[in-house]
């Protein structure tokens, strides 16, 4: 082989290469995203801007800003949030350098193996070639595999990107970064036209820099991994704080009911009084009077009316209180639903569910700018199972999170970070009490209309009970 031969050849598989890896960024791009078609965006991004680091003046770092930059500026586009796209492609960069400096190693030895029978420049260019295409595939598998990883650690649970976030799991690759950038510059340093090799200067560096690589690549999947058990951990916080809240509400206005009942009881012995001074009225012609008393006591008795009755204090109030929400804001308020008189389920769950269901069928019809706004309940026991449907309008797009399955709020957090994010999290509760019972949460968009089903299991969680009571 030719030096002219050998030139094309390391050419040719460089450019292989390049195609490889801008293929491997969209795929780990792919799996992040809404619109999966839009990956191809990232593909040619990685590719169109490659040719950028084959320019004499430039360094290689420069290859990752400017991808980074134009794709944090395509965010919109590509459906994905800024931060997001920054940590991925860090990542991506990162894993790639991290690759190309455990080889160093093996081209170590690699290189002296293929080239110590070679005696003519024929030789040595062909098997110096041999030894690149070895190297490079090394590389990239060892790339595959490691982004691999990565990806299905960071797929497993959703990560809320906030700056604290980001900077913590930016911090490990970016110092990846920075180290393989100093190795690959100290590993072979010229001085008054004598040129020296890294390795053949500190020979235990040969055995160091990949442990430090590997070091690295357990440190970027412990940060993931902690992250995410540390967001998992003020999730299930919130989530309790929450249903604590709800609870808190519930038990509150059951205290109120008690006492409009009580008032109804005394209202039933103070009926003679009322019937006395009524007669009295009529019998001296103060029709005008008895009028006026009659409404104050209709009036009265309308204060201890509830216009839907489910069979049980709890779901009769959280029910009562947002037909009347739904009613001020004209909206369509239809409810079928009874509740269940089985031991198997404790009301104040039943509660959670129907009022985060109701609580977020009535924010989706109040972002409704036109069209029939109307909100349906429904709640029956069939055979062993207890279902609950609340179907309402809405307009817009639902996006589903790709971990747990529930739509995206589109709800902004709270400015202070020292309060903990309770919005968006009405639907996990549901899934969780739905879970609870050995049951199962679905929803479907169909049209212009919002359905969540809610199957519980009555006779597996009454076992459950049976045996905490023994």
């Amino acid at each position: 082989m030719s030096e002219s031969t050998f030139i094309l050849f390391h050419q040719l598989v460089t450019g292989a290469e390049n195609l490889l890896y801008a293929v491997c960024m969209a795929g780990f791009f792919w799996a992040f995203m809404v619109g999966k078609k839009r990956s191809v965006i990232v593909f040619l991004t990685y590719s169109i801007l490659y040719p950028v680091c084959m320019l004499p003046f430039v360094h290689g770092w420069l290859h990752m800003l400017l991808v980074a930059l134009l794709l944090v500026g395509l965010s919109t586009f590509l459906g994905m949030e800024k931060k997001l796209i920054l940590l991925l492609t860090v990542l991506f960069y990162c894993i790639q350098s991290l690759s190309i400096t455990v080889l160093l190693s093996v081209d170590y030895y690699s290189a002296e193996y293929f080239l110590r029978n070679a005696d003519t420049p024929e030789l040595v260019f062909r098997n110096a070639a041999w030894n690149f295409l070895f190297i490079e595939l090394l590389q990239f598998l060892l790339f595959l595999l490691m982004l691999c990883i990565i990806a299905r650690q960071l797929r497993k649970t959703r990560i809320e990107l906030h700056v604290r976030e980001l900077f913590y799991l930016l911090l490990t690759p970016v110092t990846g970064i920075f180290f393989v950038r100093i190795i690959i510059n100290l590993m072979v340093i010229g001085d008054e036209g004598m040129f020296f090799r890294l390795y053949d200067q500190f020979p235990g560096l040969i055995g160091i820099i990949p442990v430090m690589v590997l070091l690295f690549y357990a440190g970027i999947l412990s940060s993931i991994i902690a992250c995410q058990r540390i967001l998992g951990l003020q999730e299930e916080r919130s989530n309790d704080m929450l249903t604590r809240q709800q609870l808190s509400a519930m038990q509150k206005r059951v205290e109120d009911m008690e006492q409009l009942y009580d008032g109804i009881r005394r209202m039933k012995h103070e009926m003679r009084n009322h019937l006395t001074n009524i007669r009295g009225l009529a019998q001296n012609g103060c029709y005008e009077t008895l009028d006026d008393y009659i409404s104050k006591m209709d009036e009265h008795m309308n204060l201890f009316d509830l216009a839907i009755h489910t069979g049980n204090m709890v779901t009769d109030i959280i029910i009562n209180d947002r037909q009347q929400s739904a009613a001020g804001q004209g909206i369509s308020f239809c409810s079928d639903f009874i509740c269940p008189n089985s031991k198997a389920y404790n009301v104040y769950d039943i509660g959670i569910i129907i009022s985060n269901l109701l609580q977020n069928a009535l924010e989706a019809c109040e972002k409704m700018k036109e069209g029939l706004k109307y909100i349906n309940l429904s709640g029956r026991q069939k055979g062993n199972f207890y279902v609950i449907c609340v179907r309402n309008s809405f307009e817009g797009e639902i996006r589903f999170d790709r971990c747990t399955g529930l739509p995206r709020t589109t709800k902004e957090p709270p400015s202070s970070s020292k309060v903990p994010c309770l919005h968006g999290i009405g639907l996990s509760n549901v899934k969780r009490e739905a879970e609870k019972y050995g049951g199962s949460m679905d929803i479907q968009v169909i049209e212009k209309e919002f359905l969540v089903t809610v199957l519980l299991q009555g006779n597996k969680n009454e076992r459950r009970l049976e045996n905490d009571c023994q």
